[in-house]
């Protein structure tokens, strides 16, 4: 889908989809519909309030991987986004193909911040792809503050994402040690 229509879809400017500023703003609308159960992303379809379901995730999936900012990486404001969607949706219905979207997408951002190469959002998001195939597996180049800033979201969650804990706990596990002694509650790892 082109960022036109993604953008006419759910009530955003058109011309003003180009950026990852814009994107995070149209997750904001894809959290408000969740919220709700009402608004441009709901529009047709039953939807409950603080229920994902898979039109949601496909909306979240749709604007993260628009053409206009498949080449870029995750930014912060885009993955605070979806931290606020997990925290919004008490419910999921969506065979929990958003906690695999959340991950995927927080990684993505964590070591694009860190100037680590990443795969473009639709390989790196795709369902079908791997997050051990591109995601830092050792915390060797990855940025400190990011990871603090992943822990302090993660700290802030009523939802764990036990793939995305798994990952921030292996990267966090060769890291610094003044990192794990700040945040050691947030590392529940009970899967």
């Amino acid at each position: 889908m082109t960022a036109v229509a993604t953008a006419e879809l759910i009530g955003i400017d058109p011309l003003k989809i180009s950026n990852r500023y814009t994107a995070a703003q149209a997750l904001g609308i894809v959290r408000d519909g969740i919220i709700t159960g009402e608004g441009p992303t709901t529009r047709g379809r039953v939807h409950f309030s603080r229920t994902l379901d898979a039109a949601d995730t496909g909306w979240c999936m749709r604007i993260l991987t628009d053409a206009a900012v498949d080449s870029q990486p995750i930014s912060r404001a885009e993955a605070e986004a979806l931290f606020e969607i997990n925290d919004a949706a008490a419910e999921r219905v969506d065979g929990g193909r958003f906690d695999d979207l959340f991950a995927k997408a927080v990684a993505h951002h964590a070591a694009a911040a860190s100037g680590l190469p990443v795969p473009a959002r639709s390989v790196a998001l795709s369902p079908d792809v791997a997050i051990e195939t591109w995601a830092p597996t050792q915390a060797v180049g990855v940025n400190t503050e990011v990871l603090e800033w992943i822990s302090r979201q993660m700290r802030g969650t009523r939802r764990s994402n036990h793939t995305l804990m798994r990952l921030v706990a292996t990267l966090v596990g060769v890291a610094t040690l003044p990192l794990i002694t700040q945040v050691p509650q947030i590392f529940d790892l009970g899967v």
